[in-house]
């Protein structure tokens, strides 16, 4: 059964790797219009794009969508979010699903599994999704982001590290991963509960996240439970530098 939800698209201009970003064409069309495009298809009853730039937001309403205008200083994507839902005066039991800017081959029916996994668990802050790890050398890159959780399905931990550690295989090789290891890779997806949106900025950084460089460790630091769903395989990869618009580039020519 569908649950209502919001989608919330922030767009940045800035980028290191690749500037201007949202802006970029993808088979005729601004990255962000193709954002757009699967963020609708996913049944939000509002899909809104954030941006701190004049020119996206000027795209973005042209072509009918709706958007936002938010402060360029936020140190995280999760405070830009609490300022939208602010501005837009959504309750607190509101459904935010955050949907990356640089995501134009986003699967909808991702983004709507996203909010009803959080739905499913009325006292969770947060839901997330991982995928199962079949490569070691993924295992223990630190790009990586792993994630173990509980009986409940819950995060546990999230870590650059190699977790869970299998002590004993490990010892004796660590070429390949052993069966029946629970190593997930976190794919950052994100829906939130409005509440907790409001909240996340007056919530001091935790030294983990600060360490691992993790914002969600600061959730779950002051006692915020996420709950993660499991996928069977990695969704299509986003778009952060020239290589990654180039691939992308070429799944739009083909369809």
């Amino acid at each position: 059964m569908s649950v209502p939800f919001k989608i919330v698209i922030p767009a940045r201009h800035s980028s290191s790797r690749l500037p201007g970003k949202p802006l970029l064409d993808i088979a005729g069309k601004p990255m962000v219009l193709r954002v757009l495009d699967r963020a609708v298809q996913a049944g939000a009853d509002e899909v809104w794009v954030a941006t701190d730039h004049s020119g996206i937001a000027e795209v973005v309403e042209a072509a009918g969508g709706k958007v936002i205008l938010t402060a360029a200083d936020h140190p995280s994507g999760t405070d830009r979010l609490a300022e939208v839902a602010t501005q837009l005066g959504w309750a607190d039991d509101t459904l935010v699903v955050n949907v990356q800017g640089d995501e134009p081959l986003i699967p909808p029916q991702l983004i709507a599994d996203a909010a009803a996994a959080l739905a499913a668990d009325p006292a969770a802050a947060i839901a997330t999704a991982c995928h199962p790890l079949e490569s070691v050398d993924e295992f223990f890159n630190p790009n990586v982001v792993k994630v173990v959780m509980g009986a409940d399905g819950r995060a546990l931990y999230f870590s650059r590290a190699p977790i869970p550690w299998a002590r004993d295989a490990f010892a004796a090789d660590r070429s390949t991963l052993p069966a029946g290891l629970p190593a997930f890779r976190h794919i950052g997806l994100y829906a939130y509960r409005a509440g907790f949106l409001k909240r996340y900025s007056t919530l001091a950084p935790s030294p983990l996240e600060q360490w691992e460089a993790l914002e969600q460790l600061r959730a779950m630091a002051h006692g915020f439970p996420i709950q993660v769903m499991v996928l069977d395989h990695a969704p299509p990869a986003g778009v952060d530098t020239a290589d990654d618009l180039e691939r992308v580039r070429r799944v739009f020519d083909l369809t």
